[in-house]
């Protein structure tokens, strides 16, 4: 710690001499000298230059000197600053094989150079990025735990400037600054794989330093996101780099693009099997043949809507229309969402026994009880992908876990119907946000300070209630002769937790599993993390009522009546959890589409019953509103609304 005082005091002591006497000279063979060669930064920047340091935890960076030798490089005259350019060039031309530990460190030290988030620097930046990248899997290993030490700041800052270097090099506002693309090829996938670096790195913290989403470069949005998919899937026929091997970097709104035209491929090619099915029997082709068409009673709705996909299993992955029995319409979409909504709602209803919920998590989970058969938990798959195959939003509520178990394997093995699907490895904070009363007294014995053994009397056995039933369960052989101790109560938490969040549902879980990829089937699944599965199936809870309101369509009014001005001043100064609710009461979820609220269709009707509340179809994200003519009577008018809507297809 006083090494790290001392160097940062000297610094900044030798720019305050130079400021005052206008003598630079000093400072610029201090920097000159300092990043002349890998041996002389790690000379400078060592914690203790005698010290090997070839632990993964410590790297041995004076990570504060660095920062401020950085900070004050920033302000220095611009010759002083090109000195430092050419000394890392020096630095990076010798001969440094084979590699040291001293030399991955010196990587790291010039990595956080701010200076590369200029485009004037950016070939000594690629050549940087080319040596980094082409180092073996072991001094990547060592990297990646080092990085984890890098603050916040800086570790953001570098993500940016490694993303910017990528979107400038595909979209150069100034070509001619650069060198011309075919003989830098290597820039990209090198800045690339050290972005994947700091990747993993941020994946090994919990909590992360970043978001994942600090990853997303939005300029690969614009790219030929096809030709990348079929560049990844197909190696032999199209070598090279693609960015779907590294999928971080991609944002969700282009894996959802790339999955729904994969999507749009699977129903063309069925369409097409259909077609030539019906030429081969000499049968009439006709329009229906095209869509995955369901007949359902609104009297038998789950019965119909499983007897309905089990029927059509070879269709699922058809454009899906719906069809209420007795009922005259075509579905132009809102059919289709009423059939999702009102198909969920009787399913997740408690009585119903599938899922139960937890009223502190604010989520359902799965019901252990044992059934006959398990064909509703697939159903509930089944409406989950066509969901995400037909771009529809659902109002479900799982925990985190749920699309981390939906993603294990993110591919259904080939030809293997009994392979283990579904099973994921579970911690003590996936149950803190399924069942947190009950991670909370897993915690509390983690943390007792007394004797487990003889204050809790515990086994290795547990009791769950199925149909009023209590059952005794074993979580691992001869449990229930197994005290639990104070030394053994870290593998009792463990298996309890697998137990809750894995065995206990297991078949239940598989159905559900099997439902969902039934449909979903994609590799493009292998490039989605579980909480961009999330986003998928039940959107976005980033709101932004503007957006909304230019995309609003009316009917009845103008955009410059006074109850619409009136409405809007109204909606956009509500609190959170009103602009939550009015979404529900008018779409029947309080998430939005992964593009925004720009890419919903919202209308605005008019009616003269001035006595009536405003009313909603969710089913068409349209409000039925009233032409008050009192902005207060409006605003009680409509929080009467939305706080008594439950968000289903109101009327």
């Amino acid at each position: 710690m006083r090494e790290n005082v001392k160097g940062c005091l000297f610094c900044r002591s030798l720019v305050e001499k130079a400021e005052e006497c206008g003598v630079w000279n000093p400072v610029q063979e201090f920097y000159a000298v300092t990043f002349e060669s890998f041996s002389q930064l790690n000379s400078t920047f060592k914690k203790e230059p005698s010290k090997d340091y070839r632990s993964t935890d410590d790297s041995g960076i004076n990570l504060n000197f660095v920062y401020t030798v950085y900070e004050v490089l920033e302000n220095l005259p611009q010759d002083a600053q090109k000195h430092v350019l050419k000394s890392i060039i020096n630095s990076l031309l010798k001969d440094r094989k084979p590699h040291s530990k001293d030399d991955l460190r010196a990587y790291i030290i010039l990595l956080l150079n701010p200076q590369f988030k200029n485009a004037t620097t950016y070939v000594i930046f690629a050549h940087l990025l080319r040596q980094m990248a082409s180092l073996s899997d072991q001094d990547h290993h060592y990297i990646v735990h080092w990085l984890k030490w890098i603050n916040h700041s800086c570790f953001q800052s570098l993500i940016k400037i490694l993303n910017g270097f990528i979107s400038c090099r595909l979209f150069p506002p100034k070509p001619q600054d650069l060198p011309p693309m075919n003989k830098c090829t290597w820039w990209i996938p090198s800045a690339t794989k050290v972005l994947a670096l700091l990747n993993a790195s941020n994946d090994l913290l919990h909590p992360p330093v970043v978001s994942y989403m600090e990853f997303y470069n939005p300029g690969l949005d614009h790219l030929n996101l096809m030709a990348e998919y079929y560049t990844w899937q197909n190696p032999s026929a199209h070598p090279g780099f693609s960015f779907c091997q590294y999928p971080f970097v991609l944002s969700i709104t282009a894996k959802r693009s790339i999955l729904q035209r994969d999507s749009e491929q699977q129903m063309i090619i069925m369409a097409r099997r259909s077609l030539v099915a019906k030429v081969q029997r000499r049968q009439m082709p006709d329009i229906g043949m095209l869509f995955l068409n369901l007949t359902v009673r609104r009297a038998h709705l789950v019965s119909d809507s499983l007897n309905e996909i089990a029927m059509k299993q070879h269709d699922l992955k058809k454009k899906l229309k719906v069809t209420f029995a007795g009922e005259p319409g075509l579905d132009m979409g809102g059919l289709t969402k009423e059939w999702f909504l009102l198909l969920i709602r009787q399913i997740f209803q408690q009585e119903y026994g599938m899922f139960n919920y937890d009223k502190t998590a604010r989520v359902f989970w799965f019901s252990s009880a044992p059934c006959e058969n398990y064909q509703e938990f697939n159903l509930v798959g089944v409406l989950m992908g066509l969901a995400v195959y037909n771009s529809i939003i659902l109002d479900i509520h799982f925990p985190a876990i749920c699309y981390k178990k939906l993603l294990s394997p993110a591919v259904v093995p080939y030809n293997n119907p009994s392979a283990t699907v579904g099973i994921a490895n579970v911690t003590l904070n996936d149950l803190k946000q399924t069942l947190p009363d009950l991670a909370r007294g897993l915690q509390e014995l983690l943390d007792y300070e007394g004797d487990v053994e003889e204050d809790f009397g515990l086994t290795f056995q547990t009791s769950v209630t199925e149909f009023g039933e209590v059952k005794a369960h074993s979580l691992k052989q001869g449990g229930e002769n197994i005290h639990v101790t104070n030394s053994n109560r870290k593998e009792y938490v463990q298996l309890y937790v697998d137990f809750l969040l894995n065995r206990s549902m297991r078949s239940q879980f598989q159905a559900f599993y099997h439902g969902f990829h039934s449909v979903c089937a994609s590799n493009a699944l292998i490039m989605l993390r579980p909480e961009e599965v999330e986003l998928l199936v039940c959107g976005s809870p980033t709101m932004d009522i503007s957006e909304l309101k230019k995309v609003t369509v009316y009917d009845g009014y103008t955009a410059t009546d006074s109850a619409i001005k009136h409405f809007w001043d109204l909606v956009t100064h509500m609190t959170l959890r009103l602009q939550k609710r009015f979404l529900l009461f008018t779409t029947g979820s309080d998430r939005v589409p992964i593009g925004g609220m720009s890419e919903m269709q919202f209308k605005i009707t008019r009616v003269d019953n001035t006595n009536m509340l405003p009313m909603a179809h969710t089913c068409f994200n349209q409000l039925v509103l009233p032409g008050y003519k009192s902005r207060k009577i409006l605003k009680q008018k409509l929080l009467i609304a939305i706080e008594n809507a439950e968000g289903f297809g109101l009327e």
